[in-house]
């Protein structure tokens, strides 16, 4: 990078953290497409139908703005900005990976014990409760007619020998699908945390 180019990425820099929102956009094209490509890989198949990889995109955004403007970060080349946001996705990313791991910890503790724990689950906050709703829905469209409504009714507060009789199957076959549905989730789990 010759000195006109460095001078003239350092002043865009300046302007952008005096909140300056076309230097903000010039800002932004300098990164957004590696940044795009990151965040999809990353997250992979087993995250995106959580996980809007452009809502990460926005969410780096809003982190280089809110450091910029607080003078958090430094950087002088456009190759020293990337590196930054590029460890910023990696680093989102991997809380994607954690939280959605801990739902599907949740969730195969509901099939377990029969009911969604809610005050576990979500605490104070609405947005993490229609997460939390999300994951299982996504669960529930993996499985089959008869798993489904196994979780169903286990989900309802039935008993596992309640649920047997209520689907006409044997107590101790229940019991093998519920044990099979549980390992199913710990693989999803697991292929999470080996996505990053």
């Amino acid at each position: 990078m010759d000195e006109d180019s460095r001078e003239s990425f350092s002043d865009m820099v300046a302007r952008a953290r005096s909140g300056d929102e076309r230097a903000l956009a010039e800002l932004a094209g300098q990164y957004e497409a590696e940044v795009r490509i990151a965040a999809r890989v990353l997250l992979g198949p087993l995250l995106r139908p959580h996980v809007d990889s452009m809502d990460l995109v926005q969410s780096i955004h809003r982190s280089l703005l809110v450091g910029l403007r607080s003078n958090k970060f430094e950087f002088t080349r456009p190759e020293q900005l990337l590196a930054l946001v590029l460890t910023m996705v990696r680093r989102k990313a991997a809380r994607c990976v954690r939280l959605q791991s801990r739902r599907l910890r949740l969730t195969a503790k509901a099939v377990t014990s029969g009911s969604w724990p809610s005050g576990e689950t979500t605490g104070a906050d609405p947005a993490e409760a229609v997460q939390h709703d999300d994951a299982l829905r996504y669960l529930m469209d993996q499985l089959d007619g008869t798993d489904r409504r196994v979780v169903e009714l286990r989900l309802q507060g039935y008993s596992t020998a309640e649920a047997a009789r209520e689907l006409g199957l044997d107590p101790d076959s229940l019991r093998v699908r519920l044990s099979r549905l549980r390992r199913r989730l710990a693989g999803h789990e697991r292929q999470l945390a080996e996505a990053i």
